[in-house]
């Protein structure tokens, strides 16, 4: 497996003595020593690095990204974080954590960093802040905070500003009992009021993030049960008895209008709208349980009809799809995917049918344009097709199976094919040839969609080559790391 391992890289390796006890030793990569060095390489699939065990000891480390930024050191139980550790930003630079894990989370005692400063000192349990602790934010919002923690919430303490006067005290009981506290990011309110066992219960305030009222009444289990809602600007706009009401909701930063409709037990549920972050209007008619449920219309961004039918929890159950106010498909879908119906052209003729999933078919992005045009099967992308990127032109032309990028394939960039080669579940696989407008530049070879091999047709300076058209994107998504 040493294969998996970069050379340049000085690495640390664990070696068995039998007489003496085990040492920690730093070894450059020497071939004669690796035949007689164990290394385990796991989780290898799971993100765009190197994890290392060495197992006899319990300790490893985990890189990320091409560059293999460490982002772990520490012990290990299981192929988990199991004991004493230390976590890294992704760049690999600044210490982000250090302390005690259990099974993955962050676990008993243990520091966290920003900016290279001491930000969190205190208890955790699985994962959140929870026990004694102190966390100093002088960075962002210039105050700190002294007491107990529970689920990462400021339970019962102090918060100081800069010069140390106090801005307010937290008492609740221990199990989740008495008045509470709690707060946006940039210490503003965000509820003051009654807890029963950790929930929000009888008499409270909650405000909107800058600081306005946005509910004042009775609570029951962190449901708004009794009470009247103000609009950002003071009016009030609803009122809730028994858990019950017409509501709207706004935009906590734009403060623009979201939601209109019937509302129960804090749920969209009945009839009602909801509005795209732009203020037009995105879906009208019916919700249940917070999803759209029933009957109902769906709008594009810019105002024009999307879909007319029926919704099943959310996902689309039959009715006609639009596109620039003409009829695109007609028919049945399943979770959301087009499943048995027919699909038409700008001029209402049937280009395309799909029987239980299989057939041709057409996706589009939100803003109307092409996202993938081709074959299905059992409704995911199976067979030849091309997908396009969010501005409508080609991305992808070739084989897929089950939704991903199989078999042999084309890739571009602004219409120019710049990658031929081979696919297997969505990655590089084998030789492949990279293009620069239409002219052969490099032959690369993969495994899992890692650069193995390469040969370079092109002779001149790179950053020249691609920095004079223009294309600086182009160079550092896909190619800067091989040349730069």
């Amino acid at each position: 497996m040493l294969k998996n391992i970069k050379s340049y890289y000085f690495i640390k390796i664990l070696f068995n003595y039998t007489n003496e006890k085990q040492k920690l030793k730093i070894v450059k990569k020497n071939k004669s020593l690796q035949k007689n060095i164990d290394i385990n390489i796991i989780n290898y699939k799971y993100f765009s690095g190197r994890y290392i065990i060495y197992e006899s000891k319990r300790i490893g480390k985990e890189y990320f990204g091409d560059y293999d930024d460490l982002i772990f050191e520490g012990e290990y139980l299981n192929g988990e974080r199991n004991g004493k550790g230390k976590e890294y930003y992704e760049n690999g630079n600044k210490l982000l954590f250090e302390g005690e894990y259990k099974n993955g989370k962050k676990n008993r005692y243990g520091k966290v960093y920003l900016e290279g400063k001491l930000f969190f000192e205190g208890e955790f349990l699985d994962g959140k802040m929870n026990g004694k602790g102190k966390m100093n934010d002088f960075i962002k919002y210039k105050s700190s905070f002294e007491g107990e923690y529970l689920n990462d919430k400021e339970w019962i303490g102090t918060k100081y500003d800069k010069n140390g006067n106090i801005i307010y005290k937290i008492n609740n009981n221990k199990n989740g009992t008495g008045i509470g506290l709690e707060l946006y990011d940039n210490c503003l309110k965000k509820y003051e009021g009654e807890y029963l066992n950790g929930k929000r219960n009888w008499k409270g305030k909650e405000y909107y993030d800058d600081g306005h009222l946005k509910f004042v009444g009775e609570y029951l289990n962190d449901f708004m049960w009794n009470g009247k809602g103000y609009d950002p600007f003071n009016n009030i706009i609803y009122e809730i008895k028994y858990g019950k009401g017409l509501i709207k909701e706004y935009h906590e930063s734009t403060k623009k209008l979201l939601f209109e409709g019937e509302f129960i037990y804090d749920k969209r549920h009945g009839k009602g709208k909801k509005y795209h972050e732009n203020g037009k209007l995105q879906y009208e008619g019916n919700f249940l349980c917070g999803r759209w449920h029933g009957k109902g219309k769906e709008y594009h961004e810019n105002g024009q009809l999307k879909f007319q039918g029926e919704y099943l929890y959310g996902y689309k159950l039959k009715g006609k799809y639009y596109i620039n106010e003409k009829l695109e498909y007609e028919g049945e879908y399943l979770y959301g995917k087009k499943w048995n119906g027919k699909g038409y052209d700008e001029n209402g003729k049937i280009i395309y049918e799909l029987i239980d999933g299989n057939g041709t078919s057409k996706e589009y992005w939100n803003n109307c344009k092409l996202r993938y045009d081709g074959e299905y099967l059992n409704g995911k992308r199976t067979g030849k097709g091309k997908g396009y990127w969010y501005d409508g032109k080609l991305e992808y032309e070739g084989e897929y199976i089950n939704g991903i990028k199989n078999g042999k394939g084309k890739e571009y960039f602004a219409d120019k094919l710049y990658f031929e080669g081979n696919f297997v579940n969505g990655k590089k696989n084998g030789k492949g040839n990279v293009y620069y407008k239409d002219k052969l530049i490099h032959i690369y070879e993969y495994l899992n969609g890692k650069l193995i091999k390469q040969k370079n047709i092109y002779s001149g300076s790179c950053i020249n080559f691609w920095y004079n058209d223009n294309i600086r994107y182009y160079c550092i998504k896909y190619l800067m790391i091989h040349f730069l």
